[in-house]
């Protein structure tokens, strides 16, 4: 390894939490109360939080600005609506962007049932929430969903959202920033994926156990920072779930 390059392990009880009656939350990053000057991002990516909402609960109307924000859903179903008329429910193998643009506000909640019509459920839903910088500020907001859970059924890694040119013929949503990719895989015991080549990857496992190439154990909650490196091999150890930010810039050269 060169001195350019460099993996950084960050352990699941190592993330800042945030756990009030309706949410548990785990921020990889500094977000909300919980400011760190030195973990504030990766590459490009500013906010990998790991969150479980209450049935009937969730997070009320509220805005963001200029951010591009994915949201991969691992067990339950949450329901998004905006200030642009857009609404749907969001569950396993549903990839979800909503680009903030100039401004948008919007709510996410476990309560699918008020817009399907069915009974309430007592389910919590578990969902993984990034945030990455776009290229330009002051696009207008948009909103896009694509199915891909046949994709993963191949065991390999994925690509869930990119803007990367590389990616355009992939089945993937789009995301306002070409430097960007994120790619995740479902994976059973034994199976294994090599990991991209970037500048800037970041690696969470949020279910199950993996085992990384000169790193070892990994379990659920667990995160990899590497820096001018990839192409390692990893391999599950149990039933598990990975998302891979690829990343070509960071956020001084975005």
């Amino acid at each position: 390894m060169t001195t350019a390059e460099r993996i950084d392990i960050r352990r699941a009880d190592e993330r800042a939490k945030t756990r009030i009656s309706w949410l548990d939350s785990k921020h990889s990053f500094s977000f909300a109360d919980h400011y760190d000057p030195a973990n504030t991002h990766h590459g490009l990516l500013l906010v990998n939080n790991d969150d479980i909402v209450t049935a009937g609960s969730g997070f009320e109307t509220h805005p963001h600005r200029d951010m591009e924000i994915v949201t991969w859903v691992l067990r339950g179903s949450l329901v998004h609506q905006d200030s642009t008329g857009r609404s749907g429910v969001i569950y396993p193998g549903l990839a979800q962007r909503m680009s903030a643009g100039r401004g948008i506000l919007h709510s996410e909640k476990n309560d699918s049932w008020t817009l399907t019509g069915g009974n309430s459920h007592s389910e919590p839903v578990h969902f993984v929430q990034m945030w990455v910088v776009p290229d330009e500020p002051g696009a207008g907001p948009g909103y896009q969903q694509l199915e891909i859970d046949a994709e993963l059924v191949c065991g390999k890694l994925v690509t869930i959202a990119s803007g990367m040119p590389a990616h355009r013929g992939d089945t993937a949503i789009t995301i306002r920033n070409r430097y960007a990719a994120l790619h995740g895989a479902r994976l059973q015991p034994g199976d294994s994926v090599e990991l991209p080549q970037a500048p800037y990857l970041h690696l969470f496992v949020p279910r199950g156990q993996v085992s990384l190439e000169g790193a070892g154990a990994l379990r659920e909650g667990d995160a990899v920072r590497f820096t001018s490196s990839g192409g390692q091999r990893l391999v599950a150890v149990e039933p598990a779930e990975i998302l891979v930010w690829e990343m070509h810039a960071n956020l001084a050269v975005a």
